[in-house]
């Protein structure tokens, strides 16, 4: 997934990867596997990111439906009030094979949320893609003390949205993409003529479809389909986003000035990825460039080791807390190798409560059991997880754990340089 993920890019790293799956394997021992442990996808993604930085922030899965969010590890303290959240839409509601998945989060004090979705097919279907569409906006969190998915700042909706190319015949809309008359069929696409239609739509941007329809290709070629049933390209497979503030001020006479902007969504690139055969469908990305004015500046924990850090004794670790920071019994800091995949990833962890050895009004010790710590060493961080906000809210820089056998050595040594 190099190329997929633009890994290989001379230009800045990104700071977050989102990534929406549609139809992976949902026969019920992989599902009832994926459950009690981690799905494939998720571990092949963790096996590529966590090398590079990035932790899996978190991930919801449906059947066939699975959104991960990988984040780079400075932005952590930062990302709060995670929450998930999944809508079944197929089979009137009892199966998940359609339907929405949807991860929402605070980000350094902006609300954003993702939805990856997977509509009803078939060219007769728009007014019921519609409809679940509308249905999964209106259940996610339903009840629960979180805004709605249209209050949030930003909103991302894409997948397998199933919108097809209607009125002209199959052998006009491969002429076009054979020509690279790609605008020819816009006006025709269901989405388009939906987003002229639909009030809930019109707040919804996309980035211009330079790009050959997504749908349906000869599996490992970049042949449109040649089965008996020859469908119809299009493109089905789609990343559109809605700034809150951007509507609200449309809604409003009069202009407005940058100032009153605290966040912006730029589109850097929406593209296609020919070169993947394993689905009938082509990959889509979109790169995005997000601009906001941060209303969380300071972490609500900062964390440090105290002194050299190793097997030999117990260690010692040094956090302060924000004056208004909801800490709880259950909080705990994880020692982390630097590579660390998600949360749960620790090598050993210390209760906050139950071993702190000293507190003033400034910051509180706590040890760690050096029994805990691994005599093989190396680069490793520390981790504040707060229960109440279930999020990691204080991260210390990397920092050298020494490996047990150096120390042993340099004492061997040093014996026999006494002897001699």
């Amino acid at each position: 997934v190099t190329s997929l993920l633009q890994l290989n890019s001379l230009g800045p790293t990104m700071d977050m990867y989102v990534i929406g799956l549609q139809e992976v394997n949902s026969r019920i021992t992989n599902f009832l596997s994926d459950l009690a442990f981690d799905d494939p996808w998720s571990i092949f993604f963790m096996t590529v990111l966590s090398p590079l930085g990035y932790i899996k922030l978190s991930s919801v899965r449906m059947q066939g439906l699975l959104l991960l969010i990988f984040v780079k590890h400075v932005h952590l303290p930062f990302i709060r009030d995670i929450h998930t959240h999944y809508t079944r839409t197929g089979l009137y509601g009892y199966w998940g094979n359609k339907g929405g998945v949807t991860i929402r989060m605070s980000l350094y004090g902006h609300t954003v949320c993702f939805i990856n979705c997977h509509l009803p097919a078939h060219m007769e279907n728009t007014e019921q893609r519609l409809d679940d569409f509308e249905k999964i906006l209106e259940m996610q969190f339903e009840g629960e003390n979180i805004p709605s998915t249209l209050d949030h700042d930003i909103l991302f909706w894409f997948g397998d949205l199933n919108f097809r190319i209607a009125d002209y015949g199959i052998h006009f809309v491969r002429e076009s993409i054979n020509n690279k008359r790609y605008n020819l069929l816009w006006e025709k696409d269901q989405l388009n003529m939906a987003k002229k239609k639909e009030a809930f739509l019109q707040e919804f941007i996309e980035g211009p479809l330079q790009f050959k329809p997504t749908y349906k290709f000869d599996l490992y070629s970049d042949v449109y389909d040649t089965s008996e049933k020859k469908r119809k390209p299009a493109w089905t497979d789609r990343i559109l986003w809605r700034v809150k503030n951007l509507c609200q001020h449309a809604s409003k006479e009069g202009e407005f000035s940058e100032e009153e902007q605290t966040i912006s969504v730029t589109l850097n690139n929406y593209i296609s990825h020919m070169s993947y055969g394993i689905s009938d469908h082509k990959p889509v990305t979109g790169t995005f460039g997000l601009e906001l004015k941060p209303l969380l500046t300071d972490p609500l924990i900062t964390l440090n080791p105290e002194g050299e850090w190793s097997a030999e004794h117990d260690v010692l670790i040094r956090y302060s807390a924000v004056p208004e920071f909801p800490s709880s019994a259950w909080d705990w800091i994880g020692l982390f190798k630097v590579a660390f995949r998600h949360v749960n990833d620790y090598v050993t962890y210390a209760w906050v409560e139950d071993d702190e050895i000293s507190s003033n009004k400034d910051s509180k010790q706590i040890y760690m059991s050096a029994a805990e710590i691994p005599d093989t060493g190396g680069e490793f961080l520390l981790c504040y997880y707060s229960n109440n906000l279930q999020a990691i809210v204080g991260i210390s820089q990397p920092f050298q754990v020494i490996h047990l056998e150096a120390l042993i050595n340099f004492d061997w040594d040093f014996y026999f340089f006494l002897e001699e």
